[in-house]
């Protein structure tokens, strides 16, 4: 389980930077069915009201800090928290490590046929070393049956991947995988949402320098107007509740 990070808001949120999580979960595959999920402002405010969301990020093997608005808190709070690592950047650099290391079977669970088919086509050409071993779209709705999640689990078990990548959106595959977990033969698995269509390139990541200032989220937020409930409701949450705690920490100081 986890071995370093920081306590924020009753999470424990990996610290270790992206080099240091790649690393991290490469040890995790000597074990069976670790993975990790992503925590931002929005997640954790969603978290406050749905227990089943809650105890999937609390136990995760790694949570990451995938979200500029966790990183100024941690700094706020004067936490030890370095720096943003995305659930696309973990992916890919993962990829990268598995890639040099000898290679991995990949099963993709999530999205459209059109997005994993782009995505196993992608990485036939990117990483060689990668055995895109089976890949699902599951039916679009709000929650699965119990014969919905047997023929996943069917599927993938089927398959025998080393590592299930799930991108669902939040909340939806964190708690697919906690209730499941113990019934996948796995490695490991990431809940890594948006990363599906980024590596597909049937949606575009801002830039770099929108990634280095802090402002991916406001050019997401203008291309996807969607996502208003995450930026205008749960920051100023998120906020709140650092601003809470910073007080509390002065007040016992």
């Amino acid at each position: 389980m986890k071995e370093e990070g920081i306590q924020l808001l009753g999470y424990t949120i990996s610290n270790r930077g992206l080099y240091g999580d790649v690393q991290f979960a490469y040890t995790l595959l000597n074990k069976k069915n670790s993975y990790l999920a992503c925590m931002n402002p929005h997640s954790l405010v969603i978290a406050s009201k749905d227990k089943l969301f809650q105890c999937s990020l609390k136990n995760a093997d790694i949570l990451l800090p995938d979200g500029i608005g966790i990183v100024l808190a941690a700094r706020l709070l004067g936490l030890p928290l370095k720096e943003k690592v995305a659930g696309y950047d973990f992916f890919y650099n993962f990829t990268k490590r598995l890639n040099r290391g000898g290679g991995a079977k990949y099963f993709f669970l999530g999205s459209t046929e059109n997005v994993l088919r782009r995505i196993k086509e992608r990485i036939k050409k990117e990483f060689p070393s990668i055995e895109v071993c089976g890949y699902f779209s599951p039916p679009f709705k709000e929650e699965f049956s119990e014969q919905d999640n047997n023929m996943m689990i069917k599927v993938i078990n089927k398959a025998k991947p080393d590592i299930l990548w799930v991108g669902m959106t939040a909340p939806k595959q964190e708690k697919w995988i906690f209730l499941n977990k113990d019934k996948l033969e796995i490695k490991f698995c990431g809940a890594i949402g948006a990363a599906f269509d980024f590596y597909a390139g049937t949606k575009t990541r801002p830039s770099l320098f929108w990634q280095k200032i802090g402002l991916e989220w406001l050019l997401r937020f203008l291309k996807e107007p969607r996502l208003w409930k995450r930026n205008l409701i749960s920051t100023p949450i998120f906020l709140y509740w650092v601003l809470k705690e910073i007080v509390s920490k002065k007040y016992h100081s």
